[in-house]
């Protein structure tokens, strides 16, 4: 068949979001989908209150289409994007500036870098300790880092394809392992947008239960950063304190539900059930957590051997992060934030944050733990935002993101009513329809892409924040030699498993 030009189309959606990242909205993420003969290209960017999808369709037979992330306007983030839709559907990005495969087994990657005495070190996949496996490719000359290439697809295990013919119960049971280290977050981002197409509005009771879960899991991912620097600059007893805070954390969400990483507790509609244990226990045994966490970080915080390794290591320019709409700690770190609890709020969110507006009762909280624009102490008013851009900076994001999850998990739990008034969920059953939810994992935004026809889903694409922002690891290494390689890699906090989905 004729391959017919598809240049109009795809002109007019790089002409479309150009135009939105240009009035200071943010590319969220590109994905295609293949039905029968043709292929649409879906760019998700960022809107007040919302994410908005645009879209171009193929010509029957393309089998390319001109690179969004080189020709101009140039949508630069669409960098991976592009070489990831190219492993899946064959379409070529045409002059994209390196197209070689990202979550396939593909031939030696090239080097970037040449001339005497230089040469690369391949690190990975296997590795000592506990660890994902991945590889990264270091071109050096002996100590410093010109170029560093990263080979993900260890960890691929095609999870978007393994939705499609899921019922949307069944879905949330993928959705919450396609990154274990975000599992909550996942799950949530999936229902969301299974909510959304159902039209049903879950319980107030179980949209705070999720928040308490999410910042558990915030806080269990955010120490276990604090473990892995900490390790890395050879500080014993800080390595085992921080590894017992995050072990601490890990039973006691399994003494709530049954899983150290909360799964099986966010479903279509609301919760599975509610806590184990009471919110009256709950919190007393985060007390003195808080206590002893805050303690040690200030402590960590103050060492100024641990101080003199991170700072100015791995620096991310506020300019490339907000270029690229870097996601969670490593974009706040750089003074670039669009944290979706407070843009794009959600379930309980909607509740606690000042002034907010319940997304899921669609009304102002008739029980929200304070007055509209009167936050206690411990609330998220603002996202902590640091204009630093460097390992230390992405750390003390974390350590302020602990102190506002434990804030948070306080007004969630405060004042719940007895066990016998709660509801955990209502009936959700979706009709047919498209649409996308989002959640704010402790790595940035996770975003679901559903659609579902005849009470199965046709297509979902999820988009980990690991995925986003990990192309951004091989730029940060300008100045930086091979012993900062375990400080950069632990403070960007990423999961290569989330990365290859």
């Amino acid at each position: 068949m004729t391959i017919t030009s598809t240049e109009p189309a795809v002109a007019a959606l790089r002409e479309a979001l150009a135009g939105r990242t240009g009035r200071g909205e943010r590319f969220a993420g590109l994905s295609a989908f293949r039905s029968g003969g043709t292929v649409t290209l879906s760019a998700y960017v960022t809107a007040p209150g919302r994410i908005d999808t645009l879209e171009a369709t193929l010509p029957p037979g393309a089998r390319g289409y001109p690179s969004l992330t080189l020709a101009p306007p140039a949508i630069g983030a669409a960098f991976w994007y592009e070489r990831l839709i190219h492993d899946e559907t064959g379409i070529v990005p045409e002059g994209h500036p390196r197209l070689a495969p990202l979550v396939k087994p593909g031939d030696p990657l090239p080097r970037h870098v040449t001339g005497y005495g230089l040469f690369t070190i391949p690190h990975g996949p296997v590795r000592s300790g506990v660890t994902e496996s991945m590889e990264y490719l270091v071109e050096t000359p002996g100590e410093a880092i010109p170029h560093l290439n990263m080979r993900i697809f260890y960890k691929h295990r095609g999870v978007a394809g393994r939705f499609t013919g899921m019922t949307a119960g069944d879905g949330v049971l993928l959705a919450e392992r396609a990154e274990g280290i975000a599992s909550v977050a996942h799950a949530l981002a999936y229902c969301h947008a299974v909510e959304a197409i159902a039209g049903c509005e879950i319980p107030r009771e179980a949209a705070l239960v999720r928040v308490a879960y999410a910042e558990l899991e915030r806080i269990a991912n955010h120490l276990d950063v604090a473990v892995r620097l900490a390790d890395a600059a050879g500080l014993a007893v800080a390595t085992a304190r921080f590894a017992l805070h995050k072990e601490r954390v890990l039973r006691l969400v399994s003494a709530m539900c049954g899983s150290r990483f909360g799964r099986g507790v966010v479903v279509p509609g609301g919760v599975s059930a509610f806590p184990r244990k009471r919110p009256a226990e709950i919190l007393a045994g985060l007390a003195s957590l808080e206590q002893q966490v805050t303690a040690d970080m200030h402590a960590l915080l103050g060492t100024s051997s641990f101080l003199d390794r991170l700072r100015g290591t791995g620096p991310l320019t506020p300019a490339r992060a907000r270029e690229h709409g870097a996601l969670g700690p490593i974009g706040k770190a750089s003074g670039f934030a669009d944290d979706a609890r407070l843009t794009r709020p959600y379930d309980g969110y909607a509740v606690l944050l000042p002034g907010g507006l319940s997304s899921a009762w669609g009304a102002p909280a008739p029980h929200s733990p304070w007055p509209p624009g009167d936050p206690p102490h411990g609330g998220l008013a603002q996202p902590p935002i640091l204009p630093g851009g460097d390992a230390l900076a992405r750390l003390r994001v974390r350590a302020e993101e602990v102190t506002q999850a434990f804030g948070l998990i306080r007004l969630a739990l405060s004042d719940f009513p007895e066990r016998t008034q709660l509801t955990p969920n209502v009936p959700c059953e979706p009709g047919d329809g498209r649409t996308l939810g989002w959640a704010e994992a402790p790595q940035g935004e996770v975003l679901y892409d559903v659609t579902i026809a005849g009470g199965r889903i046709t297509s979902c694409q999820p988009r980990s924040a690991s995925f986003h922002n990990l192309v951004l690891m091989h730029e940060v290494f300008a100045g930086d030699i091979l012993t900062d390689f375990p400080f950069i890699e632990a403070s960007f906090g990423l999961s290569a498993a989330g990365a290859a989905l």
